[in-house]
């Protein structure tokens, strides 16, 4: 059976002893880059890596989750396990750590609890959690995972992602899971309201995690314009919606800055 990494070269470029998985990250460096997802004839192309050598590789990538074929579009992009490797990074700490002064100083600014995510699949895994005094308890915690398309951070994550990304983690309904009985739970719901999102400026979500609890989420953007996470502010009952807004936006700019010193003024 072909493996990838049986593909050894004898060039006099000197490349790795084992070029295929320089080949391989090689895949998904540029996939990362890209705006949409790619044709395996332009990865060939601009990679200068044979189509033969390509598509063994993609079909490894899919099997394993980190690629995924839009049929359709005949292109491929990122896939759930790509995600997780971003995941990854920030159960690692260094986005937490940049990311917990400044979610605490929305919660004590605003009297409300606010937290910061990251997508894991179709998923968002919550990796600071600052409660304000006085508020009830929430589902959310450091290490707790909640669908993606039913909460602020999730949409706000969503609404910064190509949309053909989108469309390959959410290609019908039965990726849409259900708490409450409420939000999206198929493909064109979802698109408005990631579509009112970047109209917005954030994302809501309205009783959809716990009932009579809202939510206002905003991306916080690395280098490339890539949703590297969200910030969040979470309410019970009635609150100045712009004012949260405002704040919460603040905040994820100013992440922004921290973890992409080059982006934004």
């Amino acid at each position: 059976m072909w493996h990838p990494l049986s593909v050894i070269s004898d060039d006099a470029d000197h490349r790795p002893q084992v070029p295929a998985a320089d080949q391989t990250l090689r895949i998904l460096r540029h996939l990362a880059r890209r705006p949409a997802p790619v044709a395996a004839s332009a990865l060939a192309r601009d990679l200068g890596i044979p189509r033969s050598t390509i598509y063994h590789l993609l079909a490894t990538l899919e099997e394993h989750g980190f690629v995924v074929h839009l049929a359709q579009d005949r292109r491929w992009g990122l896939g759930t396990s790509a995600f997780e490797l971003a995941g990854g990074y920030a159960r690692q700490e260094p986005l937490a750590r940049l990311g917990r002064p400044l979610v605490a100083g929305l919660a004590d600014r605003l009297g409300e609890s606010a937290h910061l995510a990251v997508m894991s699949g179709r998923d968002v895994l919550y990796i600071v959690e600052e409660r304000a005094v006085r508020r009830p308890a929430l589902v959310t915690d450091v290490g707790v995972r909640l669908p993606a398309h039913l909460t602020a951070t999730g949409r706000a994550m969503l609404a910064a992602l190509p949309r053909a990304q989108v469309r390959a983690l959410y290609p019908d309904a039965g990726a849409f899971t259900d708490r409450t009985g409420n939000g999206p739970s198929s493909p064109r719901q979802l698109r408005e309201l990631l579509q009112a999102a970047r109209q917005h400026g954030h994302a809501t979500e309205n009783g959809e995690v716990t009932p009579g609890f809202r939510s206002i989420g905003v991306a916080v953007l690395d280098h490339a314009g890539w949703p590297a996470a969200a910030v969040a502010v979470t309410w019970e009952g009635d609150a100045d919606e712009e004012a949260i807004a405002s704040a919460t936006r603040a905040a994820a700019t100013a992440l922004s800055r921290r973890i992409a010193p080059s982006t934004g003024t």
